[in-house]
C-alpha cells in the first residue's frame, strides 16, 4: 500500500525544496513532471512542487510514498532543513484546519480561511486553533481530532 501526502510550505522555492525532500525522506525523490514509470527506481518517491497563491504557497504532492516511512518525522525533517514553517492536514474534515510543523518540530493546529480557485485553494488568515476562539469550543470538528484546542507537541515529530 501507498500514501500521498499534501505538505504547503511558507515561502519556499520549488528548486530548494527536491534536494530538501530527498534528504528528510531518505530516498530519491522524482519530479513528477520527468518521472518516467518504467525506469523508476523501486526506492523512488514521485513528487510535484510548484507556487500557489496565498499563505504557505509552496505546495508539495508526494505520490507512492511507502506506507512505513511516517508522515510527521518527514514533515519536520523538511522544515528543518527548510528552516520554514510547512503545513500539513489534520485528522478532521475541516479545510481550513491544518497541523503547522516549526523548523525545531514543534506542532500545533492552525486555521486558516480557504478560498477555492482555478488555481486550488488559497489560504490566508492564520490563526491558532485554541478554545479562546468561539469556532473551536464546544462541539466544533477541533475536539474530535488527535490535536485538540491549544494542543502543542514540542519536538515530537523528531522523537
Amino acid at each position: 500500500m501507498t500514501e500521498l501526502w499534501n505538505w504547503r510550505i511558507d515561502g519556499a522555492a520549488p528548486v530548494e525544496v527536491y534536494p530538501a525532500l530527498a534528504e528528510a525522506l531518505g530516498r530519491v525523490v522524482m519530479p513528477l513532471a520527468v518521472a518516467d514509470p518504467v525506469r523508476l527506481p523501486a526506492y523512488a518517491v514521485v513528487c510535484d512542487v510548484w507556487e500557489a497563491p496565498g499563505a504557505y504557497g509552496t505546495v508539495v504532492d508526494c505520490y507512492g510514498v511507502p506506507e512505513r516511512l511516517p508522515e510527521l518525522p518527514s514533515i519536520a525533517a523538511l522544515a528543518r532543513l527548510l528552516d520554514r514553517n510547512c503545513l500539513m492536514r489534520d485528522d478532521t474534515l475541516d479545510a481550513g484546519r491544518h497541523l503547522l510543523v516549526a523548523p525545531d518540530g514543534t506542532i500545533r493546529p492552525v486555521h486558516f480561511d480557504v478560498v477555492e480557485t482555478d488555481d486550488g485553494e488559497v489560504l490566508s488568515g492564520q490563526r491558532l486553533c485554541t478554545v479562546a476562539d468561539p469556532r473551536c469550543r464546544g462541539w466544533s470538528q477541533c475536539h474530535r481530532s488527535r490535536w485538540a484546542p491549544d494542543s502543542v507537541a514540542p519536538a515530537l515529530a523528531a522523537a
